[in-house]
């Protein structure tokens, strides 16, 4: 008998009820890409011992669904899987994920996906696409009227298709809390540990990140395209990376592009343009972001008061703090705290 089974046997003998785990449900098609299913299973479907002490409830439980569970569905790459469950399983979940739809450009989204993403819905869970599984969201109408994002090359049809979906193609992830949608590949990683962190917190969100050998947190509006992903001199490269280590070990302290220019040993025009050329976003935005992630684990600890830890992180204030958190995560420290936190509030 497992560990975790035997704890369930001992809440049956004392009275106890288990606590459910919650269900992601993910759809596998026909022709589909295995990247992105493969971060749904690496995220949601791993055993996690790393995680022993770190959770408050269960860790996912993870059905792969199909509209024809045991058939072989051919992947790209040249081999198959089998799905074991189907579209009833897929609406039932607590957190339904599509990687993506078949021929985005000419095909139609299946009427029993689109019918089983309804239900879930309906029935409270969360619906989530990574890429093109934008387009099965769509169909359903449940993105009228909203924002979303797919990946930038579907985003002009997305919009065609779809025109009644507010569609942005400028951003990683877009957040509604019933309904999430990323851009392509990589940014499903993103929303992938957004969701972690959502419903376990930032602590267990950056384990998560580290066994993914991944940056714990990336904001959901940074930008999707990047026009150069290296830079044109390995040195100059390697002088942002230094910048950006720097940084990190003096997040607390003031921190500006002259200074960071300077920890790379370039000059503040060329630091600028390179930073933004290989990251996606500008040097003072990523210190923002990277401070915002430093004040997660503070908040959920429930260390200090909001404007304590504002200074901590490096913040001149704490209203510009509770700015650029609201920008960054979507909520303000005392609701995230409020929802994440260990214990009472300060």
């Amino acid at each position: 008998m497992t560990e975790r089974s035997a704890s369930r046997a001992v809440d049956v003998v004392i009275g106890r009820r288990p606590e459910p785990v919650h269900t992601v449900g993910v759809y596998a098609y026909e022709g589909m890409a295995p990247f992105e299913l493969g971060v749904v299973v690496e995220v949601f479907g791993l055993a996690r011992p790393e995680l022993a002490g770190l959770l408050a409830s269960p860790w996912y439980g993870l059905k792969v669904c199909a509209d024809e569970p045991g058939r072989p569905l051919n992947a790209l790459g040249g081999f198959a899987l089998t799905a074991r469950h189907g579209l009833d399983e897929l609406a039932a979940a607590d957190t339904v994920i599509v990687v993506g739809v078949a021929n985005t450009f000419s095909g139609e989204v299946p009427a029993g996906l689109v019918a089983a993403l309804r239900t879930a819905h309906e029935r409270g869970a969360r619906i989530v696409s990574i890429c093109s599984g934008a387009f099965a969201l769509a169909a359903t109408g449940l993105l009228d009227g909203r924002e979303a994002t797919t990946h930038w090359r579907y985003a002009e049809l997305l919009r065609q298709r779809y025109p009644a979906v507010r569609v942005n193609p400028d951003v990683l992830y877009v957040d509604h809390g019933d309904l999430l949608t990323s851009a392509g590949s990589a940014a499903g990683i993103d929303l992938c540990l957004h969701l972690v962190r959502r419903d376990h917190g930032a602590k267990v969100a950056n384990t998560v990140a580290r066994r993914f050998v991944v940056p714990p947190h990336r904001d959901g509006g940074q930008a999707q395209f990047i026009e150069a992903a290296v830079a044109p001199v390995a040195e100059e490269e390697d002088g942002i990376a230094a910048s950006m280590r720097w940084a990190l070990e003096h997040l607390g302290s003031p921190l500006t592009l002259s200074l960071l220019a300077r920890a790379a040993r370039m000059s503040d025009r060329s630091y600028l343009r390179h930073f933004t050329a290989r990251n996606g976003t500008s040097p003072m935005r990523w210190v923002v972001t990277q401070r915002i992630a430093a004040s997660l684990p503070l908040l959920e600890s429930l260390d200090g008061t909001v404007e304590e830890i504002a200074a901590a992180v490096g913040f001149e204030s704490a209203a510009t703090y509770r700015h650029h958190f609201g920008r960054t995560m979507r909520t303000s420290p005392t609701a995230y705290r409020r929802s994440f936190g260990t214990g009472v509030a300060q």
